[in-house]
């Protein structure tokens, strides 16, 4: 059935890729547990409603159950409402008629007189007044509505939707007619959860914790859900297991800098009194671990069903590893730290390149992903004469399902990658991979020649044109 999808107006790129999860978390393309994840068809049906851009946030989708519409819309962040739509059109007239051609089966379950109801304005592109509101509510009195009004916590909610027609719209998506939409909520999102999970408000941050918004986007498009269990290897303070865990998933993360994961800022203020401060179930483990030297046991594989993190990649934070400049050097030879300075040793680490870094989360997700898992990193982007680069790390065992950009200066830009494990790891898989690995070191080059990603993302033009820095 086609539903009514109505975006809040914000991270435009990510809202497709978003609902597209979502629904395939919750069965909307069949049996998840089928092994067949190359040849699946997971594509949503979409289309715009006449004269609209595609960055209106009103599109058309189809899914195939309203329970499905439900669990996508109350889910989601960046979907404010899914409507079974009863009509539409150019004015009131044309509206009208299209509601009273609607079937009257699906119309009058919602309209009897045990049931109460609501109905909201909205509008975009232009505000309406109380009595505009108030106006086109008594318009619709073609309805048969036979229950009670209840504003507070009604049966069935309705919404009357319209664009103004302008072709500008104050540097919104134009539309080039006004539109009118009525149709019947079947769900909407909780931006409750935005300001209630803000970083402002956060027990224990760090200079790269993950905003609330997109961590939760970053859960989603993970398909975070009770039962499974996420890992960020890259874990900070926690933000985007905090997102993990509020949707249900055991949570376990990791992080080189051992005072981070064990001292935090003291007792009450640590990566633990973050899941407190929420009343989340506190992740299975916090590992000091080096993301170039995995802890695992040999062949251990298939553990869990999620990886999210946002890779160190030089520009708010560098990445490191362990060894330190004279000991990957040959320089001084390996040593066994004394039994009596363990509890407060912090180990030796070395500078830890954006390449070198992203093979090894791609071959960690091979391995310890289990088969359908979810990768979701952050990857960042230059442009360069007004240029896009488009080339992502690639991995055999990996198929990518999803990309969203996001705008951080006028050279720079991050993209979240999502990506879908779709073949078992094995050994010649983990070759070709280190093939692909050495291609696509060599197009990334000129991101090196200064030491890090950093330098070639604030230049000195950039300081000149006072461009902040992100």
């Amino acid at each position: 059935m086609w539903y009514l999808c109505v975006f809040y107006h914000r991270l435009l790129d990510y809202r497709k890729p978003e609902f597209e999860s979502l629904a395939d978390l919750f069965g909307a393309f069949g049996d998840k547990r089928s092994s067949d994840f190359n040849t699946q068809d997971k594509v949503l049906q979409w289309r715009l409603p006449k004269h609209h851009h595609p960055d209106s946030p009103f599109h058309f989708v189809h899914l195939p159950y309203e329970d499905v519409a439900r669990k996508i819309a109350n889910r989601s962040i960046l979907v404010k409402g899914i409507y079974e739509l009863w009509g539409e059109g150019n004015d009131f007239e044309e509206l009208e008629e299209a509601v009273k051609s609607y079937p009257d089966e699906r119309k009058l379950p919602y309209l009897e007189y045990e049931s109460t109801f609501k109905i909201t304005v909205d509008s975009f592109g232009k505000v309406l007044s109380l009595q505009e509101q108030n106006e086109r509510i008594q318009g619709l009195s073609y309805i048969p509505f036979k229950g009670r009004v209840n504003l507070k916590n009604p049966d069935h909610n309705f919404w009357l939707m319209e664009t103004d027609e302008n072709e500008t719209n104050n540097g919104l998506p134009p539309v080039v007619k006004r539109r009118i939409f009525f149709g019947r909520e079947i769900g909407g999102a909780d931006r409750k959860l935005i300001p209630m999970y803000q970083l402002k408000t956060r027990n224990y941050l760090g200079p790269t914790a993950m905003d609330a918004e997109m961590a939760f986007l970053m859960a989603n498009q993970a398909q975070a859900a009770p039962g499974k269990l996420v890992y960020d290897p890259f874990v900070g303070t926690g933000s985007i297991l905090v997102s993990a865990a509020h949707f249900g998933a055991m949570t376990m993360g990791a992080d080189i800098d051992i005072r981070v994961v064990r001292d935090g800022r003291g007792p009450d203020c640590n990566v633990w009194s973050n899941f407190k401060q929420y009343g989340l179930p506190m992740p299975i483990g916090l590992l000091r671990a080096d993301n170039n030297l995995p802890p695992w046991r040999p062949g251990l594989k298939e553990v869990f069903d999620g990886i999210i993190c946002d890779p160190p990649y030089g520009v708010r934070a560098g990445g490191r590893k362990s060894g330190g400049r004279k000991l990957l050097k040959g320089i001084v030879s390996p040593y066994t730290v004394p039994d009596d300075k363990r509890a407060d040793h912090i180990p030796s680490t070395a500078a830890y390149t954006l390449v070198e870094c992203v093979h090894d989360l791609l071959d960690l997700a091979a391995r310890m992903l289990v088969m359908g898992g979810r990768l979701v990193f952050f990857y960042p982007v230059l442009r360069e004469d007004g240029s896009v680069e488009t080339h992502f790390p690639e991995h055999p065992c990996f198929k990518l399902v999803a990309t969203s950009e996001q705008m951080l200066s006028s050279r720079y830009s991050r993209v979240l990658l999502t990506m879908v494990k779709t073949s078992l790891y094995t050994e010649e898989l983990a070759l070709a991979a280190r093939i692909k690995h050495l291609e696509f070191r060599e197009n990334h080059l000129k991101w090196l020649e200064n030491g890090n990603l950093h330098s070639s993302v604030f230049s000195p033009a950039d300081a000149e044109s006072g461009d902040s820095k992100p």
